[in-house]
C-alpha cells in the first residue's frame, strides 16, 4: 500500500498527459486491491491466481516507472527508491506464490 500511496502522490499534480498517470496511479493500486481481494476468495487456487495478477501490475509499474524517469516525470531518485520497492514487492509475491502452490 505504501508505494501506491506514494506513486498517487508523485502524480497528484501531474499536469500533462494524463493518460499516463492514469495508467501508473491505476497499476499502482491494482497490487494491493488484488492481493486484498485473492485473500477473502476462500481458497488457495483464487489466492494464487490473484496473487499473480498483482505480480503482473507490480511488473508493469516497474515499467511505467522507468518510462516515467525516462520522460523526465521523476526524478532519478525518486524513481530508483519505488524501483527498489517495487522490485522488493515482485520477489515477496513470487515467495508467497510459491509457498501456496
Amino acid at each position: 500500500m505504501q508505494v501506491a500511496i506514494k506513486v498517487n502522490q508523485e502524480f497528484e499534480s501531474f499536469k500533462c498527459n494524463f493518460g499516463f498517470k492514469d495508467q501508473i496511479t491505476r497499476a499502482a493500486i491494482s497490487i494491493p486491491s488484488n492481493i486484498a481481494e485473492g485473500e477473502q476468495r476462500g481458497s488457495i487456487k483464487d489466492s494464487v491466481r490473484f496473487l499473480y495478477i498483482a505480480k503482473g501490475s507490480a511488473s508493469e509499474l516497474l515499467t511505467q516507472i522507468i518510462l516515467a524517469r525516462e520522460l523526465g516525470y521523476l526524478t532519478g531518485s525518486d524513481s530508483l527508491a519505488l524501483e527498489i520497492k517495487v522490485r522488493e514487492i515482485i520477489k515477496m509475491l513470487s515467495g508467497l506464490i510459491r509457498s501456496r502452490c
